[in-house]
């Protein structure tokens, strides 16, 4: 990418004129908030999230561009607020990236991602000493993926387990914690036990370099492709589930994951 090529000056320019068009004469562009665009970015993120799972590469085009233009959206919203407009949203950007890559802009080393990684965490409290590591962490993110994210963050400032084999060893104490209040039947404990080895598979999956997340949404996918070719073959048989055993659904599922793997 060349970045001095006066086509993506051209293109983004004339986003910003369709914004500008849009806030102006379109009813439903007019009347939208910051606050009402909220959910609609957020379904525009899990699109383009589902598209990378896909690897489909025009549909992630496609994504990111509905994603681009709520980010315009909101610049102009907060330009007509006189709090910001979409030079101050770059500009602030750039100048967050340039002070956290001083291996980049400055004299620095890092050796390898981690050290990255850590560099960004370090930098980020030095900015704001009041400012706790997990402040980062949005607390409307679907719990798998936060605990992901804290587990990251709390590492960048070195609170971390030494290797694999302790996180492990970690999981299986959860494990045993959960079926001890098996045993006593509380409810609460035993949704705070599992809550507990959730938390300690993230940590392991993380200690190996599996996305939890990514893991178990591919599984998700799986499932669903896999199910409703079970579906397929049944009402090929012209048989109902609702009326089969589970010992014939099973024989239906091993077939469809031969047919859909």
């Amino acid at each position: 990418m060349n970045t001095s090529d006066d086509k993506y000056c051209q293109a983004f320019t004339r986003l910003l004129q369709i914004m500008d068009d849009l806030r102006e004469k379109c009813p439903w562009d007019k009347k939208q908030t910051m606050q009402s665009l909220r959910h609609l970015t957020i379904e525009e993120t899990y699109e383009l999230s589902d598209a990378v799972l896909d690897n489909d590469l025009p549909e992630i085009k496609k994504e990111l561009g509905d994603l681009l233009l709520h980010i315009v959206f909101y610049a102009k919203i907060g330009s007509e607020q006189q709090a910001f407009d979409m030079a101050d949203i770059i500009d602030t950007l750039c100048d967050k990236v340039i002070s956290r890559h001083p291996h980049v802009y400055g004299d620095a080393q890092a050796d390898d991602a981690q050290a990255v990684k850590q560099r960004w965490e370090v930098q980020k409290l030095k900015e704001d000493v009041n400012r706790s590591v997990l402040a980062g962490v949005p607390q409307s993110l679907p719990a798998l993926i936060k605990a992901y994210r804290m587990q990251e963050k709390v590492r960048g400032v070195g609170f971390d387990w030494d290797n694999k084999e302790q996180v492990w060893d970690k999981v299986e104490e959860e494990m045993q914690e959960f079926k001890n209040e098996l045993d006593v039947n509380n409810t609460e404990k035993m949704e705070d036990e599992f809550g507990d080895i959730l938390f300690a598979l993230v940590n392991y999956a993380r200690f190996v370099g599996v996305n939890p997340e990514t893991a178990l949404e591919r599984t998700n996918k799986r499932f669903m492709k896999r199910f409703k070719q079970v579906e397929v073959l049944v009402r090929q048989d012209k048989k109902d589930l609702h009326d089969m055993e589970l010992e014939e659904m099973d024989q239906y599922w091993k077939q469809a994951k031969k047919d859909v793997d």
